[in-house]
């Protein structure tokens, strides 16, 4: 149960001994943590895989004989540079249940350790299934494959604690992996799901890039009511070792340029969206075309992510000028708004599944989950069809505030980012509906929350009380303009009536 800190260096390996073990313990869990550098823990000298791990969160259970009262491990690194470390063991009882107990995919014979995956769209652990605990010098009691071996009454709680700190401080991470041991059985940490023996030890969750979360798994058994951990592992879903897109410089330059431009876009929406209604019709038909089609590109062509990036944006200013251009020639008012309604009700249904009704079992299946949420999108344009005013007020406020809340997400991290950021995730990747999507709210994340609510509300105000009194929507463009020239045309008093039309001062220039 003593914490040791210490470092690790390539040419000079370490032995570990633990002496005066207690009589009553029947196994031991060694651990060794680092941050991001690898270390090698191992029962002997000679590495084997049967005896030894290697990563960045390790641990080895040694089942005690009887009368042992000393144990014995080996540590290395292949890095470099030195390792700065944090050691622990810990004991257990008969009593308790034996962490990784029941190895049967993995290399060590009792695997106490939590394996993590990620990539851009989530995050997977694995584990060894458990076993019950045994006294010293007995046979292990899970050799028998029947529902009624005792083992399958043990439960699994996976819990996770977020805030890990993202800088080069090895310690500050070892401090936190310290506060997770000193709270573990307690579960002060964040439970996520709780797992009996008849499911999979493999569980995934929605993966957050430069964000430090460390995982862990308390088996528990429900009859002698005893548990014990395994190892935790954390995870920052980024590499401190890649040249580009590492965790010490997370955000490209060209999504920093991109959302910083839509922002701003965005907070001239937020206020005066309705009062500057093509400009509104631009940033709506922009969102539209890009969101279908950087799904479109990104799932069919392998094109790097600054390319598709820039094709978005491309793209989405075509649909912006698309919806203006239909509104100024055909004036059909209906339309627009039937694309602003889909518009608030996409991000309605977004912001409905960020909650933890989309962790639900129900909408791990896609067809239920899409069905569910275009149901959603579509309700909103037609709750507000009758007040059309109200609905475009809304939207500018809502949908423009939040572009603000996505621009600092590329500066630095907040979980509100999410609200839009699942659901991509879910339209690109196939597998993404097995992942759970809780995200951590931090200090920073309620503080923008603060923003966003005070810039939506201020926004909406500002256009109701602006409008008041003043024609719901601005007339059919192409009719005034065809009523103009109609009125030039005729009017010898107007000055524009002497000025020949714009197609023959080109010919005219030309020839």
């Amino acid at each position: 149960g003593k914490f040791r800190y210490f470092k690790l260096n390539r040419p000079l390996p370490e032995e570990a001994i633990l002496r005066n073990i207690s009589s009553n313990v029947t196994f031991l869990i060694f651990q060794i943590h680092s941050l991001y550098q690898n270390t090698t823990i191992s029962f002997s000298k000679t590495l084997l895989p049967s005896t030894s791990g290697t990563g960045t969160d390790k641990g080895l259970v040694f089942i005690l004989r009887p009368e042992q009262s000393m144990c014995f491990w080996y540590l290395e690194t292949s890095d470099a540079e030195p390792v700065q470390n944090m050691a622990i063991p810990l004991s257990y009882s008969e009593r308790d249940p034996i962490p990784g107990g029941c190895n049967l995919e993995f290399d060590l014979d009792i695997d106490p350790n939590i394996y993590l995956e990620y990539d851009f769209f989530e995050t997977t652990i694995k584990f060894a299934p458990a076993n019950l605990g045994y006294a010293r010098g007995t046979d292990p009691p899970c050799d028998t494959r029947t529902g009624q071996d005792p083992r399958w009454r043990l439960q699994y709680d996976l819990i996770s604690q977020s805030n890990v700190p993202r800088d080069a401080c090895k310690l500050c991470y070892i401090l936190y992996i310290q506060t997770v041991y000193d709270n573990l059985l307690i579960k002060l940490n964040i439970l996520m799901v709780t797992l009996t023996a008849n499911d999979k030890t493999s569980v995934s969750f929605s993966s957050l890039r430069g964000q430090g979360v460390i995982f862990n798994v308390i088996v528990w058994d429900p009859v002698l009511n005893t548990s014990a951990a395994y190892v935790p592992a954390h995870t920052y879903a980024c590499s401190f070792d890649a040249v580009e897109g590492n965790c010490f410089s997370l955000g490209r330059v060209s999504t920093k340029v991109f959302f910083t431009l839509f922002a701003l876009l965005g907070l001239f929406i937020c206020f005066f969206g309705h009062r500057f209604w093509k400009t509104e019709l631009f940033f709506i038909g922009f969102i539209f075309m890009g969101f279908f089609f950087y799904i479109l590109i990104t799932r069919l062509t392998p094109i790097k992510y600054d390319v598709r990036l820039v094709l978005t944006a491309i793209a989405g200013s075509l649909g912006g000028i698309f919806l203006v251009a239909a509104w100024w020639r055909f004036g059909i008012l209906a339309l627009c708004m039937l694309c602003v309604g889909l518009v608030l009700g996409f991000f309605v249904s977004s912001v409905t599944f960020f909650t933890p009704l989309g962790n639900l079992t129900v909408f791990s299946n896609d067809a239920v989950f899409w069905v569910t949420f275009s149901c959603i999108v579509v309700l909103i344009p037609v709750i507000f069809m009758g007040c059309q005013r109200i609905l475009n007020i809304l939207t500018c406020g809502f949908i423009g505030s939040y572009s603000v809340v996505l621009a600092i997400d590329s500066y630095m991290y907040t979980s509100l980012s999410y609200i839009a950021l699942n659901v991509l995730k879910r339209a690109l990747s196939p597998h993404f509906r097995r992942a759970f999507t809780n995200v951590p709210f931090q200090t920073n994340d309620f503080i923008i929350l603060a923003v966003w609510g005070m810039l939506a509300v201020s926004g909406i105000t500002l256009q109701i009380r602006r409008e008041r009194g003043r024609p719901c929507f601005p007339p059919h463009p192409y009719k005034l303009w065809k009523r103009e020239r109609e009125r030039r045309v005729t009017n010898i008093l107007d000055p524009s009536y002497h000025i020949p039309p714009l197609r023959e001062r080109l010919y005219g220039r030309l020839t």
